[in-house]
């Protein structure tokens, strides 16, 4: 089940639209290299690792300190089937990691018989990846930095999904899934209730996806013109949908590409459903 809900998550992450500068079924915004095929190709390579990390949570009775150990061998084996099926093109390497950590967890307390919630998850996930940033980043002390989690932290100090992991997820906790739980309040559809909650994450996420791209002060930016369309009522509102596509043509004109804010809208997706099972029963009627 936990498995099932991470592959509907990132699914519906690349299926909504119009997502600024993301690959959507209607555009491959900022990308040259990937469309919504190449999603589906690599969703499906890397779902099967979601079941098995949250399998190996569901097993796991030594200290949590141990588990993330246990289950990284599977994400490496299960980067290099996405790596394979996409013939080196990154779609989702962050959600890859990122997904696994939150269905380890939703595993972990399945198989204790604990409440799955945004409190008992998160409250997990900190146990789960203690330590993390400062035992990945140790290698820096002896060498230059070398991948992209390693430039950027050496020259900005961001510690990135690392960091979000080791805090527990607190942007998902905090913004993403109160963002899905006031658009259901709000009877908005499906579609609309994750555009706007890409946005409300856009607005906070240090995208390290955009940091890479482009630099600090185009991320900057961004998460003024995506405030400035939240605080205007997000998609629904009058207007909304055409300001969210002339983002989407600026954010094309400058290469960016909020990859981590859409990751970050695949993990609010999974755990609004490890929370609730599933989605209010109107929101997914809208007619396209």
């Amino acid at each position: 089940m936990v498995g099932e809900v991470l592959l509907q998550a990132i699914l519906l992450e690349v299926c909504s639209f119009p997502k600024p500068g993301l690959v959507t079924p209607v555009s491959t915004g900022s990308h040259s290299d990937m469309n919504l095929q190449t999603f589906l190709l690599s969703s499906s390579a890397i779902a099967p690792c979601f079941t098995l990390c949250a399998e190996a949570g569901f097993t796991h009775r030594k200290p949590l300190s141990r588990l993330l150990k246990k289950i990284r061998p599977i994400g490496i084996d299960y980067e290099n089937r996405l790596l394979e099926v996409t013939r080196g093109i990154n779609t989702q390497r962050g959600i890859l990691f990122s997904g696994s950590v939150l269905a380890c967890a939703a595993g972990y307390l399945s198989g204790l018989n604990q409440p799955i919630n945004s409190i008992s998850l998160a409250h997990c996930i900190r146990q789960l990846c203690q330590g993390l940033c400062e035992s990945d980043f140790a290698v820096l002390k002896t060498r230059p930095a070398q991948t992209a989690g390693e430039i950027l932290f050496t020259k900005y100090g961001v510690t990135g999904i690392r960091g979000e992991a080791e805090q527990g997820f607190p942007t998902i906790a905090q913004i993403g899934y109160p963002a899905l739980i006031a658009a259901f309040n709000k009877r908005l559809p499906l579609r609309h209730a994750l555009v706007d909650c890409l946005l409300m994450l856009m607005t906070q996420c240090e995208d390290t996806n955009v940091l890479w791209r482009t630099g600090p002060q185009q991320l900057a930016e961004l998460k003024l013109r995506a405030s400035e369309i939240v605080h205007r009522g997000g998609i629904s509102a009058p207007g909304g949908e055409a300001r969210i596509h002339q983002l989407n043509e600026w954010c094309c004109q400058h290469r960016i590409s909020p990859g981590g804010s859409a990751d970050l809208l695949a993990l609010s997706i999974a755990m609004y459903l490890l929370c609730h099972s599933h989605f209010p029963n109107d929101v997914t009627q809208e007619r396209i």
